[in-house]
């Protein structure tokens, strides 16, 4: 990314501010699967250690999985890969958020899939008070 989009764009990356910034006060705690990078340095108004990630990619808070977003708001003290036990079987890979993608979900009545539902089946009776 060249110089001048560093200094004024800030939805494509670290900007030149946070990128100065990290290089002074940030240490690396770690990098997600995504390739997101994880810093903790300097102390909060709350007194407590400042932690940011920089995106590998848009920035999209959404691309931060649930671990790692534990870690950013201080739920958990450590990198999550020594503080968390290794993931069960049956959870899902992270996915980021798919609004606004080809990939989002979009149900049977919705305006991209045509605005027509099916029709309801013979088991559905609506309910009437008078039927009581």
């Amino acid at each position: 990314m060249g110089i001048l989009a560093k200094i004024f764009t800030w939805w494509d990356g670290a900007t030149i501010g946070t990128s100065f910034y990290t290089s002074r006060k940030g240490s690396k705690v770690g990098e997600d699967h995504a390739g997101n990078v994880y810093y903790e340095g300097g102390v909060d108004v709350m007194g407590r250690t400042r932690r940011w990630v920089i995106y590998n990619g848009p920035n999209d808070a959404s691309r931060v999985p649930a671990e790692w977003h534990g870690w950013l708001h201080h739920s958990i003290e450590g990198a999550p890969e020594s503080f968390l036990p290794p993931p069960r079987i049956w959870e899902k890979e992270f996915t980021p958020n798919q609004t606004g993608l080809a990939t989002a979900y979009r149900p049977s009545g919705s305006i991209e899939m045509g605005g027509r539902r099916a029709a309801a089946t013979g088991d559905y009776e609506a309910w009437s008070p008078d039927a009581s």
